[in-house]
């Protein structure tokens, strides 16, 4: 997942309904009984707004955390206050010598419109479906199924988002429940039945599986 996490200083939120969906993952889940107690209290953890963590999400497509971070120190001073009409008053030039493409210029630039113009619900976010608000968010440039995923689990900690276009996700399955074998998404989705109605949970101890450094976006 190459997008860059926030910086230390942010406030952290933590889920509400994290003690409770560890008990039931150990309790219907051989897997789950086993990975959860290695991490101890760590958690799924969000910071920053929305805007910000959706801009952060397009600068890290198709590069190094490292990278993503080194550009986004660079694009995050542009503007006074990062906020989604500042970036629209942004040059093209000074957005590109902080090493965005034309394409990820370009994406921004329609992040920031829809966030702008009132194109996206984000007040409703919090009494609306998980698909409602995906069905939003891929409607900007640059964001796909599995963006809007990520935003639901990191930002808005939505406790039941299964996304099965994530590699890490496969990977740990496989490992953790195939011996390393060739997981279908059918596969998937089948081990996950048991995680339900905590599948963003599940899938967060699936990804320690793989590395045990929590990300926060």
């Amino acid at each position: 997942m190459a997008v860059a996490p926030t910086a230390a200083a942010d406030v952290v939120t933590t889920p509400y309904f994290w003690e409770e969906a560890c008990k039931h993952l150990m309790k219907k889940d051989r897997v789950m009984k086993r990975l959860i107690p290695q991490f101890g209290d760590a958690c799924l953890q969000t910071r920053g707004d929305a805007f910000v963590t959706l801009a952060r999400s397009i600068i890290g497509q198709q590069i190094s955390v490292k990278a993503a971070q080194t550009v986004w120190d660079r694009f995050a001073v542009l503007p006074k206050k990062l906020t989604p009409a500042n970036v629209l008053k942004l040059k093209v030039d000074d957005m590109r010598a902080a090493g965005l493409s034309a394409r990820k210029v370009e994406y921004l630039v329609d992040l920031a419109l829809h966030f702008d113009n009132g194109a996206l619900h984000v007040k409703d976010w919090d009494s609306m479906e998980d698909e409602e608000i995906i069905a939003e968010l891929v409607s900007i440039r640059g964001i796909g199924r599995w963006t809007a995923e990520m935003f639901l689990i990191f930002h808005l900690m939505r406790p039941n988002v299964l996304p099965l276009d994530d590699d890490g996700l496969i990977t740990g399955i496989s490992q953790n429940y195939f011996s390393g074998d060739v997981v279908s998404r059918s596969d998937a989705r089948e081990v996950a039945a048991a995680w339900a109605p905590y599948c963003s949970v599940a899938t967060w101890y699936i990804w320690r599986s793989l590395d045990p450094l929590p990300v926060a976006y």
